[in-house]
């Protein structure tokens, strides 16, 4: 309650700054209805200053689910020791709505300022900051025209924010923002992170550059990671003093009138990380409850717990992480196409990491995802797409087999208006290679897996 009073009172504050100013005045902002589509980056345009003013919107998304998970366990691959094994029965029946709110102010001729929030997550059902940002497209409040020519093409970004590394990252799903992404859920392999830092952008002419660093913390401290004596000691990814760096560089031109075409490679490099690339969205995936057991009674006698009953521990259901313990290196390339109404993207990714103290040796996994959008219709009101993702690589060193995940989705979508969208998809997703039993004896819920079904979404973006 205490949380939605301090809301009304910031509402009612920023209503008190428009009286005195306006809505709308916002530059270069990416527009977060239909028109946002394949905005890739960062963008330039002539909207005018006219003194301070205030950008506020939001995103809902609620979906229905009908998706069962298989396995291939049975009383033979079961120990004798463990009693009521089984996956969770899902329910047909709606998630947990989730909800963004956007905050943000043009400061002054060509600064603003951005903050997101998450106000309802399937990992934090609280409100809980995502990040915010300090972006520079001129620097008139150093002099007037300074660096004019150069600060045409170039934009700085400032701040906590979603770190820009490759361009699937502009397609997925962000808890209630789901208006860009024309299926349900993002990558099986997810790519996403907010760290602290700076990212510096040159686009001209088609050309396409971009350079970041952070400090690849999440939550900040000033306290310093001292390794310890034992090759167990592992850091702590809060107290990791090493840089993050990031680089993309590619091009994006409207050829003619139906033609587009856009191509990047994009980099992502810690020397001393605890994974944050791959394990850092606190949104959570699509698909609730997905591959998961119900409560039985492991190899040591102890009851494992129900894995659906905790939604926020167990909130990436469906997704793949790499689990990279010490330092990692990722190249993303991602191409696109749209021709008229048909639209191609890709994502080729290569992923490297490892632990330096010798527990786990360099591992890569590979993901490749392609898929292809037809949208009709007046305005591209209606659309048609399917999408085909697949993650393969070894898991740590306990675990001599590659793993293979594909995943098939089918999805059909429609724009009652610019900022109203619905979806349904087809969504069958399987898990090959894994070893019968985990480390600790027990089944592991991904040999043979399966999931697979119907999810409806409906989308409200302002």
């Amino acid at each position: 309650m205490k949380r939605i009073y301090l809301l009304a009172a910031a509402l009612l504050s920023l209503t008190a700054v428009t009286a005195q100013n306006s809505f709308g005045q916002i530059q270069n902002l990416i527009p977060r209805d239909q028109t946002g589509i394949n905005q890739f980056d960062v963008k330039k345009d002539s909207v005018e200053f006219k003194g301070i003013s205030i950008d506020l919107g939001a995103a809902f998304a609620l979906q229905f689910q009908a998706i069962n998970s298989f396995n291939d366990h049975n009383s033979t691959t079961i120990p004798s020791t463990v009693n009521g094994y089984r996956l969770n029965n899902l329910s047909n029946n709606l998630n947990l709505p989730t909800a963004n709110m956007t905050i943000g102010a043009q400061l002054y001729d060509g600064v603003r300022v951005n903050l997101e929030l998450y106000l309802a997550a399937r990992h934090h059902n609280e409100t809980w900051v995502k990040g915010g940002y300090l972006q520079i497209d001129k620097l008139d409040f150093i002099k007037k025209d300074f660096l004019a020519d150069f600060m045409k093409y170039a934009t700085f970004k400032i701040g906590q924010m979603e770190n820009n590394y490759g361009d699937a990252h502009f397609r997925r799903s962000d808890n209630g923002s789901t208006l860009v992404n024309p299926f349900i859920e993002s990558n099986i392999m997810d790519s996403f992170t907010t760290e602290p830092g700076i990212e510096v952008y040159y686009n001209r002419n088609g050309f396409v550059s971009m350079v970041g660093v952070t400090n690849s913390k999440l939550n900040q401290n000033v306290a310093e990671f001292i390794p310890g004596t034992t090759t167990t000691a592992l850091p702590d990814q809060n107290t990791v003093v090493s840089p993050s760096i990031l680089a993309k560089l590619g091009f994006d031109k409207q050829l003619n009138d139906d033609l587009r075409v856009r191509l990047t490679g994009s980099l992502y490099h810690c020397a001393n990380t605890s994974g944050n690339l791959y394990s850092s969205d606190r949104a959570g995936s699509r698909y609730y409850g997905v591959m998961t057991h119900a409560a039985y009674t492991g190899v040591s006698g102890a009851v494992t717990n129900n894995q659906t009953a905790d939604l926020q521990g167990n909130h990436t259901t469906g997704r793949f992480n790499p689990g990279f313990g010490n330092w990692a290196t990722s190249f993303m390339f991602n191409p696109f196409v749209k021709f008229k109404g048909l639209e191609f993207f890709g994502t080729l990714e290569v992923a490297s990491g490892g632990n330096k103290k010798g527990m786990d040796e360099k591992r890569t996994i590979n993901q490749y995802s392609g898929d292809v959008v037809y949208r009709f219709g007046a305005n591209e009101s209606f659309y048609l797409g399917a999408r085909y993702n697949v993650v393969s690589g070894k898991l740590a060193t306990t675990d001599a087999k590659e793993i293979n995940i594909n995943r098939l989705e089918a999805s059909a979508g429609w724009f009652m208006t610019k900022n109203i969208l619905t979806k349904l998809a087809y969504i069958n997703q399987n898990y090959n290679d894994y070893s019968v039993l985990d480390s600790k004896g027990n089944p592991n819920d991904l040999y043979g897996g399966n999931f697979k079904g119907l999810m409806f979404e409906a989308v409200i973006t302002f």
